[in-house]
């Protein structure tokens, strides 16, 4: 009796790839690409990195795009910062541009569901202000003058304000011209007198009010000590 030997032919499972290594993980791989954009660099062939350039103008926008936000990445920018952009740069003039058509160009832009807008968005939107502020330019030559507007510029951080002398202020606040009730709230130097500005105290001591020798009848009619002999 023969012997037949069955052969098994391997067949190639259909959409398989070999196992990705640990390093090439899908989040570290996302990761990456985060670290890259935010760098300014992409991923070339073979592993290699080509510098993006950024114009002076994504610059700015990104700078804005960060204000006041410690988790924004710089690639969006919501409504506030935006009209902070315009009116920080100079484009908001109060006459051909205003705070209303900033807000109408920045809802105009961006996507329907969405609360900020991308560069490219942003750029869109400085056509539309261009056109406005412009009239007298072609919408390119429009478009290149606003750019020049905010080309390296930087949010402004308003500082502490200061107290002005007034002389207003200075006539409400002198305890001297004070009368009445509240000229008795404060001594001759303009300090307070705390609650004893504020209620009235009774004195009981015997003397008349006013009085300036208050304690001195005592002093006059104490007898000196005798000397022993």
């Amino acid at each position: 009796m023969e012997e037949f030997k069955v052969q098994t032919a391997k067949h190639t499972v259909p959409n398989s790839s070999p196992m990705r290594p640990h390093s090439e993980h899908p989040k570290d791989h996302a990761a990456k690409r985060l670290s890259s954009a935010s760098n300014g660099t992409s991923d070339g062939g073979a592993g290699a990195k080509t510098p993006v350039e950024i114009t002076a103008l994504e610059e700015s926008f990104r700078r804005f795009a960060i204000h006041g936000d410690t988790r924004a990445t710089g690639r969006d920018m919501n409504g506030k910062n935006w009209s902070k952009l315009c009116k920080d740069c100079g484009v908001i003039d109060g006459k051909s541009i205003t705070l209303t058509d900033v807000d109408i160009v920045f809802s105009k832009v961006k996507n329907k569901s969405a609360r900020t807008i991308t560069y490219s968005q942003f750029k869109e939107a400085l056509a539309e202000l261009a056109a406005k502020r412009f009239k007298d330019k072609s919408s390119e030559d429009a478009t290149q003058e606003l750019y020049k507007m905010i080309e390296g510029k930087s949010p402004v951080i308003a500082g502490v304000t200061r107290a002005v002398a007034s002389p207003t202020v200075s006539r409400l606040t002198d305890t001297t011209k004070f009368t009445g009730s509240h000229k008795e709230r404060f001594d001759e130097t303009g300090r307070g007198k705390g609650k004893a500005g504020r209620v009235e105290v009774v004195d009981t001591s015997g003397y008349v009010s006013g009085y300036k020798h208050a304690g001195s009848y005592e002093k006059k009619v104490q007898k000196p000590p005798h000397k022993p002999m």
